[in-house]
């Protein structure tokens, strides 16, 4: 199994900036795609942010310039940098795994993480 876990969440005033981090742990052959969502009360969870095990990214619209993904491939982790955070930015945050874990055979993964909220307000 993999495993997920979350941090850096929490209230930030607009303007303010918060990092995001998640850890994967467990028996992982190999991580592809590890991506961010987010999911605001009364809305669809959406895509924030991917990031590609050759480090291509890609952006929801709204963030683009103002929040940056990052991964470090030897310590399993994919991280979210959130500047100039907006309050429309409030949401409970998702962290997503995709690749193979190890067992018999490589078997493929797609693991989220538990959520960590994100509160935006003066």
């Amino acid at each position: 199994q993999v495993q997920l876990v979350e941090s850096g969440g929490g209230l930030v005033q607009p303007g303010g900036s918060l990092r995001l981090s998640c850890a994967a742990s467990g028996s992982i052959f190999r991580i592809n795609d590890m991506g961010w969502y987010r999911q605001a009360p009364g809305k669809q969870r959406e895509l924030v942010a991917t990031i590609t095990s050759g480090e291509n990214t890609n952006y929801v619209d709204s963030v683009k310039g103002r929040f940056t993904i990052s991964r470090d491939n030897a310590k399993n982790t994919v991280s979210l940098q959130m500047n100039s955070l907006r309050p429309e930015d409030t949401a409970v945050y998702y962290c997503n795994v995709r690749g193979l874990m190890l067992s018999i055979l490589t078997i493929p993964f797609d693991t989220w993480g538990q959520g960590t909220q994100v509160t935006v307000s003066p």
